[in-house]
């Protein structure tokens, strides 16, 4: 594990590391920040998964999160979005390969062999991130757009495991969108059955744990119409029962601005959720 970076911020800490993932094959770049609680015992941790093109740099400089976490007691974890590095299978578009991990465990080459985000996600970075004294296994997820989608996919697959879950502007349905029908494609192979273990609006019809869904949705988002479809997420926890706070926010867009101008919300809902 390297140290790369290492900032004071709202008396705490914003760091980035590089450490050597096993699951992915590569080195991984990953930013935490420690609030100033860390230094007097373990606080909880919200994981937050970044969209598309963006790597670990995108969240912990343009939401302004640190602030929250601060008062709240809780530590960040925004890794990068894929694996990358010399060998990394990659493509030209900006919606596949490298910047484009979709939070799947790829089972197609050439991407079998390093894209697998979910595992990576789920098992070795928190084993990784709880080994340090000052982070507890008690966790949060959240993400925007691809990041929101792998939130609520990783939160509806594994069932106590996070105390809390929420996204912005998420992919809710990928296998009715050109998004994640092209990921999956990708990534999956041509059998729509497997695409559904990946995809939030399936997933909600038999989940055993009904753990509430906050999603914030900007209703001036480019991409709403066309790859983001809040209305099908909507329509499957209705039928579930399942629990959903949806908020439709005026006048936003899909970009940071949006996350920033709520993020506070979010780590406030979680910080409730943690602290149970």
């Amino acid at each position: 594990m390297e140290r790369l970076e290492h900032r004071a911020c709202f008396g705490g800490w914003q760091d980035v590391y590089r450490h050597r993932s096993e699951v992915l094959g590569c080195d991984m770049t990953v930013g935490v920040y420690f609030p100033p609680q860390a230094e007097r015992g373990s606080c909880p941790v919200l994981y937050w998964l970044s969209g598309l093109t963006c790597n670990e740099q995108n969240f912990i400089t343009k939401a302004g999160a640190q602030r929250y976490a601060a008062e709240h007691g809780i530590i960040l974890v925004a890794p990068d979005t894929s694996p990358r590095g010399e060998g990394v299978a990659n493509d030209d578009a900006y919606d596949l390969g490298q910047g484009a991990g979709f939070y799947v465990d790829a089972t197609r080459e050439p991407w079998a062999k390093h894209y697998r985000m979910y595992d990576y996600i789920v098992e070795e970075l928190p084993a990784w991130v709880e080994a340090d004294s000052a982070a507890s296994d008690v966790r949060a997820i959240s993400g925007h757009s691809m990041g929101g989608h792998g939130a609520l996919v990783i939160a509806l697959r594994n069932p106590g495991r996070y105390r809390s879950v929420s996204a912005f502007s998420p992919i809710v349905a990928p296998s009715q969108v050109p998004w994640g029908e092209k990921a999956f494609a990708a990534y999956l192979g041509d059998d729509r059955e497997a695409w559904k273990q990946y995809d939030a609006v399936e997933l909600v019809k038999g989940v055993r744990e009904k753990l509430p869904l906050l999603v914030d949705q900007g209703d001036a988002d480019e991409f709403l119409a066309t790859q983001l479809k809040p209305e099908l997420l909507r329509a499957a926890c209705d039928a579930a029962g399942h629990p959903l706070e949806l908020r439709m926010q005026p006048g936003y867009d899909h970009s940071y601005y949006f996350i920033a101008s709520f993020i506070g919300d979010h780590i406030a809902h979680h910080a409730k959720a943690l602290r149970a």
